[in-house]
């Protein structure tokens, strides 16, 4: 039987990735998106739409009432200029509804940083990051409090090119590092499929790449860096 996936974030980024990678398998998707997200890359993927903002609760609800998902998956994060951004309110209406509507099974996708890792992020990346940071600890609790079978993926630096294959997720809460958006997709829907990963969180890393993220290098942040 197919499987249908409820995606939060899905117009772009991880998001995009996990909708085209769970499409291509055969697997039903259906794309919360706001109504000004640009939904180019979903619509030749044939995923469902629904229109919704995840800041309203009612919104969120209705996203869950339009089918019978096995799993959510939320990627959604935002920028450090906006006034409200949605990390701990959003994730808070999704494990909300999904507790009301009987989904059991959600991944979210934080950071490095968050939680127990925040001595992973170097000055210069707090700097940046560090009020982002703090929303995305909060939003990690609102899902461990929940009773959900909740896995917890924090990246670090993430890169939008071609999968390499070898990006793997670990328990080590020490390490940072950078990952291909495909790959940490690709980490997404095997954590979707093994039970075992329920009540864990993990950075997800790619050794292949040798090079720290910029931010924790010193550097100042590029562009889409301020949107973990």
């Amino acid at each position: 039987m197919t499987n249908r996936y409820l995606v939060f974030g899905a117009s772009h980024g991880t998001g995009l990735e996990v909708a085209r990678q769970l499409t291509a398998r055969g697997d039903r998707v259906t794309a919360v998106v706001r109504q000004t997200s640009d939904r180019s890359g979903l619509e030749p993927l044939g995923v469902d739409f629904v229109i919704a903002d995840v800041l309203d609760a009612a919104a969120v609800d209705a996203a869950f009432r339009s089918g019978d998902h096995r799993a959510v998956v939320c990627t959604v994060g935002g920028s450090r200029k906006e006034p409200q951004r949605p990390d701990v309110i959003g994730t808070q209406n999704i494990v909300d509804s999904a507790k009301r509507h009987g989904v059991r099974r959600m991944v979210l996708v934080t950071a490095v940083g968050a939680g127990d890792s925040r001595k992973v992020l170097s000055e210069n990346a707090w700097k940046f990051l560090g009020p982002v940071i703090e929303l995305k600890t909060a939003a990690e609790a609102c899902l461990t409090a929940s009773g959900l079978d909740a896995t917890i993926l924090r990246p670090g630096g993430m890169n939008s090119d071609a999968a390499t294959g070898t990006a793997i997720k670990t328990e080590d809460h020490g390490v940072m590092g950078t990952i291909q958006r495909a790959d940490l997709a690709a980490i997404v829907i095997e954590c979707l499929d093994d039970d075992t990963t329920i009540g864990r969180i993990y950075h997800t890393i790619d050794p292949g790449i040798g090079e720290q993220p910029p931010l924790q290098r010193g550097e100042a942040p590029r562009a889409g860096e301020e949107k973990p």
